[in-house]
């Protein structure tokens, strides 16, 4: 080859290397979950009873399930969780975006607007709620907000049951009520 032609031929191979090379497309990148890549399993549309002694505590249910430990715990997407009363009637119904369920203990995390609304109206919302399923009780330690017909509570951290007849709240932060008849008046 001569030196003439050995010039033009690398110019010609610059140049389709250049063109080749289009900064504009991008390879496509995922938003790809880590939790798919490590997981035991990976269920879609998720759903199971809890259960506590044969009674029915609550049915869990969510979009995307990610199972890990053996299947001991599971990461949850997209969470319904349905409580029930021992005679079997829907108690109340908590909504979350994630959630951890730990089959061992029977205990879930609620995480990332969390709503709980039971069949009387009350109504509770936190960043985090736990459930402990032998006890049936919710409870959290992160702040809240619980109204009902007539009264808003803003605290942080509380117990409860799925219900949210008898809660104790660790700390009040505001409140207000209707009107309070007091005793012998």
């Amino acid at each position: 080859m001569k030196p003439m032609e050995f010039i033009v031929a690398a110019i010609l191979f610059g140049a389709a290397v250049l063109i080749g090379c289009d900064d504009k497309a991008q390879p496509p990148v995922g938003g790809r979950s880590p939790l798919v890549d490590s997981a035991d399993q990976v269920t879609f549309k998720t759903r199971t009873m809890l259960t506590d002694k044969g009674l029915a505590r609550a049915e869990l249910e969510a979009d995307t399930a990610f199972f890990f430990d053996d299947n001991t715990r599971v990461e949850l997407r997209n969470v319904g969780l349905t409580f029930f009363t021992t005679s079997g009637a829907r108690d109340a119904y908590l909504t979350s975006r994630r959630g951890t369920y730990m089959s061992r203990t029977g205990n879930m995390v609620a995480r990332d607007n969390v709503i709980v609304v039971t069949e009387e109206g009350r109504r509770l919302v936190s960043p985090e709620l736990k459930y402990d399923q032998t006890a049936n009780q919710i409870s959290s330690d992160s702040a809240f907000v619980l109204t009902e017909p007539g009264r808003r509570v803003e605290g942080i951290g509380f117990r409860s049951d799925p219900n949210m007849q008898n809660v104790r709240i660790l700390k009040t932060q505001s409140g207000t009520t209707g009107a309070v008849a007091l005793p012998g008046q």
